[in-house]
């Protein structure tokens, strides 16, 4: 992935670990809030991912179907400054992110197992993170989306901070 992936209205496109491309970040210009589709490579959309407008603490949620997958904003009552809390639309799982956030080294767990670890340190290209998912039943497009969120939350907090 690269870091470019954030420019709303851009175009980007993230590929495996044999450089194909796989999936499509498709930055949506022109609305009132930021919004993104995650799409595969033969373009179906696979997620949605907005920023909630009216919400106490910045959000963001990743929808799939019209219907809400999961709901991204920073824990509260953390020591950590980036440390988020995933809440999944089934209502009972949550997944951790914590970690560098805003460079690029920072994991995705569900009750202490690990799901994904972000990281530029594979790579050597200066713009480019990495994104391991971890475990073979995890959701790829569901654990990029939120890699993507958390890092525009961080991005925004910091903006505004």
């Amino acid at each position: 992935m690269r870091d470019r992936i954030l420019g709303i209205g851009d175009d980007y496109w993230i590929e495996d670990d044999r450089g194909n491309k796989v999936f499509l970040v498709d930055g949506k210009a022109m609305r009132l809030r930021d919004t993104f589709e995650l799409k595969d490579a033969g373009g179906r959309v696979l997620v949605d991912i907005r920023r909630k407008m009216f919400a106490v603490r910045d959000t963001m949620v990743i929808e799939r179907d019209g219907e809400p997958l999961a709901t991204i904003r920073r824990k509260r009552l953390s020591l950590l400054r980036n440390h988020y809390r995933v809440s999944l639309a089934d209502g009972s799982t949550e997944l951790d992110v914590s970690g560098r956030i805003l460079d690029r080294e920072f994991a995705v767990e569900y009750d202490g197992e690990l799901l994904a670890v972000v990281s530029r340190r594979w790579l050597h290209v200066r713009e480019t993170y990495g994104v391991d998912v971890v475990r073979e039943d995890a959701d790829p497009a569901l654990l990029i989306a939120v890699a993507v969120c958390v890092i525009h939350l961080a991005q925004k907090e910091r903006e505004d901070g």
